[in-house]
């Protein structure tokens, strides 16, 4: 597996570069930041952008998708798409809208993408955004878990557009992973399930 993070960004927000070994094409996860320093990492491994993948509309995860992917695909929730419409109206703060994507499409839950030498398998997970979601790979212990669960933590869902409720049972289905699975967040360092099924506060109340 060929796996490399950005992170250099105000909010210290993670651009996942995933590719299978030997494939020539990576898939990006969230390149909210700094598209030129991202295609770096791309280019030094030479790699070739298969396509993007949102996992939520926020501007710190989805502001530069656009202006990255130049004519590759760019993917997010249906329930998130209308951010790309009117970001400030969507429920987005400050004024600040997203790149424009010449090509946006939309997932749902279940939905399989065969990207980079993967299958990647969509877990919608609302709670922080409507059309929050999580990645799971295919044969792999692997979770991209966007802005639900950090380590010790776990994504906000006060704001304009979030749903506590909702959090609540995407927290429930993340603790029905096995311990040993991977998980890489949009923000912080690396976890796993089990470390956080054991040591996280924020997860006692999931259901």
């Amino acid at each position: 597996m060929y796996l490399d993070l950005f992170d250099r960004n105000p909010y210290g927000t993670n651009c996942w570069l995933l590719a299978a070994d030997g494939a020539d094409q990576a898939v990006a996860i969230d390149p909210g930041f700094d598209p030129d320093a991202v295609r770096a990492l791309l280019d030094r491994e030479g790699k070739r952008l298969a396509a993007v993948l949102l996992t939520h509309a926020h501007l710190d995860h989805a502001g530069s998708a656009g202006t990255f992917a130049g004519d590759s695909p760019v993917y997010v929730h249906a329930d998130d798409r209308s951010a790309f419409d009117d970001y400030a109206r969507w429920g987005g703060s400050g004024e600040t809208d997203l790149d424009r994507v010449r090509d946006l499409r939309t997932f749902v839950e279940g939905d399989r993408f065969d990207l980079g030498g993967y299958s990647i398998e969509v877990w919608h997970t609302p709670g922080h955004t409507p059309g929050s979601s999580c990645f799971r790979v295919t044969g792999e212990v692997v979770l991209f878990s966007g802005d639900l669960v950090f380590a010790g933590t776990i994504g906000r869902s006060d704001f304009a557009n979030s749903d506590p409720a909702a959090m609540v049972t995407s927290l429930g289905r993340f603790l029905t992973l096995p311990d040993d699975v991977r998980v890489l967040p949009g923000h912080g360092p690396e976890t796993s399930v089990g470390r956080e099924r054991a040591g996280n506060p924020y997860l006692r109340e999931a259901p």
